[in-house]
């Protein structure tokens, strides 16, 4: 369900915010994520059947790295358009489009909701962990929709649900009490959860031979201190809700963290957390 219209714009204006603010850490974690993260984005990349030539788009790109790996298959010829709604987090994709010496991709502010493409002149549009947050998925798929030539392909990777993913620090958050329940129908991690429900919402908006995939992989850490270090650099949510909490009572939740990973630790303090990801795949 999206946000109602009166409470849409700052919403949207609240999330750009968080993630300007939460850019340097995905910066600084990029890698470690990316290479736990990479089989979803392999998905993702298949699914679109890049070829030289074409124009790809991805929405929400973050750190750019899904994307980037089709700014490879795209050569000779063709380009990569990186968006994000934060500026900051462009800088952090940029920086690893040098580091990479991509030539292919442009760089582009844009809301997911409003693409600022003309009609039919996109040949893939790419998407990961990033419609389930927005105000008005389906609007943003409407204008994915819209922005594909016919043949054209869209992926996108939601969270499967919350049992599936016990990496998730604002589930456990909610369970301590730390922060309040979200209502289901709002937008977050979980909210495209169902996979008949995603593939029906691509369905909705004029998408055809619809797929919908479920991606295991696992998220690692050398121990529990570089886990919860990682997710407060990545989550505004998260160091928002323990910024102000007494030195007591932050040992007193980092204390039920631990045990709560304590059942995806290795003998030597490693740590691998299960994480299930929805690779959603059409046609236009």
């Amino acid at each position: 369900m999206p946000i109602p219209p009166e409470q849409a714009d700052q919403f949207r204006a609240d999330s750009r915010a968080r993630w300007e603010g939460a850019a340097a850490g995905w910066g600084a974690a990029r890698e470690s994520f990316q290479r736990d993260a990479s089989p979803v984005s392999y998905r993702m990349i298949d699914a679109i059947r890049a070829q030289p030539g074409h124009t790809v788009l991805e929405l929400a790109a973050g750190p750019g790295d899904t994307g980037f790996l089709a700014a490879e298959l795209i050569r000779p010829g063709g380009t990569l358009i990186c968006t994000d709604t934060a500026e900051a987090m462009l800088d952090v994709a940029r920086a690893r489009a040098a580091e990479l010496r991509l030539d292919n991709v442009e760089f582009v502010l844009m809301d997911a909701e409003w693409i600022d493409r003309g009609a039919a002149s996109l040949d893939a549009i790419l998407c990961r962990w990033g419609v389930m947050l927005l105000a008005d998925p389906e609007s943003a798929l409407r204008e994915a929709r819209r922005t594909l030539r016919p043949g054209g392909r869209i992926a996108i990777a939601t969270w499967a649900a919350p049992d599936r993913n016990p990496w998730s620090m604002g589930r456990l958050l909610v369970r301590l009490g730390v922060l309040p329940a979200a209502p289901d129908d709002v937008p977050g991690p979980f909210a495209l959860a169902d996979p008949d429900a995603l593939a029906e919402l691509l369905w909705g908006v004029g998408f055809d031979d619809v797929e919908v995939e479920a991606v295991d992989f696992s998220f690692t850490a050398p121990d529990t201190e570089a886990w919860w270090q990682q997710q407060l650099h990545c989550s505004p949510s998260l160091r928002g809700a323990t910024s102000g909490l007494s030195p007591a009572a932050h040992y007193e939740l980092r204390d039920a963290v631990d045990a709560e990973l304590a059942q995806f630790t290795a003998g030597d303090g490693s740590i691998s957390i299960p994480a299930r990801a929805l690779v959603a795949a059409a046609g236009a």
